[in-house]
């Protein structure tokens, strides 16, 4: 199959381009109502994949093409786009005069945090349109899964429920991610649990996925790559929209959506609301979702604002501790979370082994433009998060919960089953602010954010079989965090020649963190820790002719450890871990042409003290992360997309890597078999793979689409991927090609504005594979031993929608 694939590339390309030469120009202006040109205007034509942008003057060009009538789009930030259609048969002009537009479009909000055209940066924008294409019921991890670069998993194995995403092998926490410019991250975990805002993707207007550093930003740190969504605002028109979807492991979901347009050309209202119920395909992780969106939108004159309430409820059954090894090849299925053995011997399930969540956000943004050249933007925010994850835990030592032994019937009970509940209370608020100036020959962009973070984290005890005189919800822990992070940036995108541009993009980023109280085990975590970071990027981008784009640049990116790693380093001052540094240098290409784009980027990540599992312990005895001194990813990321026929598209990218750690020690602990004595150990590896980084990633999209119908034949190949950074063949996850396919039918109904039918069958060819896993070893009489846990994704299965549109 990888033969397959590479022979195809080698054959298709040149044959398109070895076509015969086009004779043709088509060139213009592109200005404003008042004749003004307006520089970074994007120029397409409809059916091909060829676009181009407007320089400093407002002029483009499509300097070769076929004889014959093309339909060409315009689109610039805060003006209505617009579209002609012109014959082609000699030097042809088209010229375009752009009407500020109706609404200011969301773009304004995002701008500030998003890489343009010309920004020498890699990254792909996911679209409204292919996002509801897709948007059946998994979430959005699973809907991003074409990107390059880009490994998907699921614990409940069919993208519903608790999902993540790897960007070139780089993990959630290390991936900045905003809704509007506004942060999104947990500001302790540095993670984004997409399952706490339940089907957010259905008010998504687009997705920006930059890899590698990125632009500069807001919230936690990008230590590999940023993920930038943007919602949707208020329609022209009214409407009403209803979409539902079923399929298998009793997976529904019910989305019901309605907005006001804009009433007066001044305001508009949209509201959705979305139910989504599914079993899963791993025992006991069923979900019972239900969230909602609200915006509202504001506008006079050259001044926006807009309100957004976003809210999500989640209950799933937990599934994060995946399936044992040896259970792969008898009961792929298996879920050991909430077992327990009943007075009989019997062994049962606990029913409520389930994490329980809302998380609610509220965001205010305002938007100013006193000119067309000049736009501000401000934002508040406020995210309100509370929730418990419920376990059933057998035969519990009381001394684990600073329960004192106790009497019963001349008995001396010092241990117990019991029901409990980690709890985490949560308040996260802030602004954040930008200023948009563009001249002839330059876009300046300045900004900044200041947010706090405070958290409760607590345990109760709901039940014990033996409870004694301890009360209900006993309380056998309690700690509290706080997280200050001021940060403020300025970049620039100059145009040295017509040609050549230069980019530069500097932040400083502030962090105040302190923790204070008992953990679960009854460690004490009080702590504090300050951190100044610096993060510099600058980049070259020249514009070979208007087909043709090269880039380079270099950019370094700061993080700070998360709770997880100072609270497992807590009590060994020596092994509390530092902050993680990164030199980031990319190279890239792009080649447009009307039956083909083509686009190559290099890149060379390079880590100081990456955190990163070794075995080691600290000096109370719990593993931490710990910092190596060289690590590094360097790869190559090739897309394509060709127009084979009208009717024919394919589009598909490729990632090739090597992720190594230097010189990687491991340390262990090996047991005397005889006594049960122990030795603490460690042992050189020398250069090894990192974990979770495959060297190779590839997706397809095979499309054959006319009118109202098409069909999509999707396929990913995920290479072999090691879970520790020993290399183990026992401690790997195998490679996995996985294909599935998508009807899709728009039939044209009179009185309706939309109709959509679609048919998702995923895992077509029934592929049994495993997409995480995580585990570890120990050693016996100097023998390694090996414990492992893996996360099975679901053999075929399908899901149907339909959608409504009135």
């Amino acid at each position: 199959m990888k033969n397959l694939y590479i022979f195809l590339i080698l054959i298709l390309i040149p044959a398109i381009c070895s076509g015969q030469a086009n004779q043709y120009a088509l060139k213009g202006k592109i200005t404003d109502e008042h004749g003004s040109p307006l520089s970074g205007a994007s120029i397409t034509i409809d059916g091909t994949l060829m676009g181009v942008i407007s320089d400093s003057n407002g002029d483009y060009v499509f300097p070769s093409l076929d004889e014959g009538i093309y339909k060409v789009s315009v689109s610039f930030i805060g003006f209505e786009s617009s579209s002609g259609e012109v014959t082609v048969n000699k030097l042809t002009i088209l010229d375009f005069s752009l009407q500020p537009a109706i609404i200011r479009t969301g773009e304004v909000f995002v701008r500030a945090t998003r890489a343009s055209e010309r920004t020498p940066l890699a990254y792909s924008t996911i679209n409204r349109e292919n996002l509801k294409k897709i948007n059946t019921a998994q979430d959005i991890p699973y809907m991003l899964s074409l990107t390059p670069s880009m490994v998907e998993t699921s614990e409940a194995g069919n993208g519903v429920g608790y999902t993540s995403l790897r960007i070139r092998g780089t993990d959630a926490n290390r991936i900045n991610v905003t809704i509007d410019g506004i942060p999104l991250n947990d500001p302790e975990s540095h993670q984004v649990f997409w399952v706490d805002l339940p089907d957010l993707a259905s008010s998504v207007e687009n997705i920006q996925v930059q890899r590698g550093v990125g632009t500069s930003t807001n919230g936690a740190g990008a230590f590999g790559a940023t993920v930038s969504i943007q919602t949707v605002v208020p329609e022209t028109t009214p409407f009403a929209e209803i979409n539902s979807s079923a399929g298998s492991f009793n997976t529904f979901k019910n989305v019901i959506s309605a907005g006001t347009g804009m009433l007066g050309g001044k305001f508009g209202f949209n509201m959705r609301y979305s139910d989504i119920r599914s079993n899963g395909f791993i025992d006991r992780t069923g979900s019972k979702h239900r969230s909602a969106f609200m915006t509202g939108l504001y506008r006079s004159g050259r001044s926006s604002l807009k309100a957004n309430i976003i809210l999500g409820e989640e209950h799933t059954g937990i599934g994060w501790w995946g399936v044992p090894a040896d259970s792969l090849n008898t009961n792929r299925r298996y879920n050991p979370a909430g077992q327990y053995t009943d007075e009989t011997g019997k062994i049962k399930y606990y029913d409520n082994e389930s994490d329980n969540y809302n998380q609610d956000h509220y965001q205010l943004i305002y938007s100013f433009s006193p000119s067309n050249s000049l736009n501000m933007n401000a934002a508040l925010h406020y995210t309100r998060g509370v929730g418990y994850y419920e376990e059933y835990r057998e035969d519990q030592h009381f001394s684990e919960y600073g329960i004192s032994p106790f009497v019963i019937g001349g008995d001396l009970i010092e241990s117990s089953d019991l029901i409990r509940r980690k709890w985490l209370d949560n308040n996260f608020f802030g602004a954040v602010y930008s200023l948009n100036y563009t001249a002839a020959r330059a876009a300046i962009t300045a900004g900044g954010g200041m947010n706090r973070y405070l958290g409760d984290h607590y345990g109760t005890i709901i039940w014990m079989q033996n409870a004694g005189n301890y009360p209900k919800d006993f309380r056998w822990y309690f700690n509290q965090s706080d997280k200050s992070d001021f940060n403020i940036y300025a970049k620039v995108l100059y145009d040295l020649s017509s040609h050549l541009k230069i980019f530069g993009d500097i932040q400083y980023r502030f962090i105040n963190y302190s923790m204070d109280g008992a953990d679960d085990d009854l460690k004490d975590l009080t702590q504090k820790h300050k951190f100044n970071f610096l993060n510099p990027k600058a980049g070259l981008f020249y514009e070979i002719n208007q087909n043709q784009d090269a880039w380079v640049s270099l950019s370094v990116a700061n993080r700070e450890p998360t709770r997880n790693d100072y609270k497992e380093a807590s009590g060994d001052p020596g092994a509390t871990p530092g902050p993680e540094r990164l030199y980031d240098a990319e190279a890239g290409y792009k080649l447009r042409k009307e039956k083909l784009s083509l686009s190559v980027n290099l890149y060379g990540m390079f880590y100081e003290d990456q955190l990163v599992p070794t075995g080691e312990l600290s000096d109370v005895g719990y593993s931490i992360m710990t910092n190596v001194d060289r690590s590094h990813r360097i790869g190559i990321e090739l897309s394509s997309a060709l127009n084979l026929t009208r009717w024919l598209t394919w589009n598909s990218n490729f990632t090739f890597s090597r992720n190594k750690i230097m010189n990687f020690t491991e340390f262990y602990t090996d047991y005397n078999t005889s006594d049960w004595s122990s030795q603490y150990l460690s042992k050189d590896l020398g250069k090894v793979d990192i974990a979770y980084s495959p060297s190779q990633v590839w997706t397809s999209d095979l499309a054959v689409s006319k009118n109202w119908f098409g069909v999509h034949l999707i396929s990913k190949f995920v290479g072999k991927q090691y879970f520790d950074n020993t290399m183990h063949q026992e401690r790997s996850i195998k490679p996995y090609f996985v294909n599935s396919l998508r009807v899709d039918v728009t039939p044209a109904i009179s009185h309706m504005k939309g109709m959509e039918l679609q048919l998702l069958v995923n895992n077509l060819f029934n592929e049994a594979y495993e997409s995480n896993a995580y585990g570890g070893n120990w050693y016996e009489d100097g023998a390694e031993k090996t414990w492992s846990y893996f996360f099975p994704q679901a053999g075929i299965n399908f899901m149907f929608r339909l959608g409504l549109k009135f």
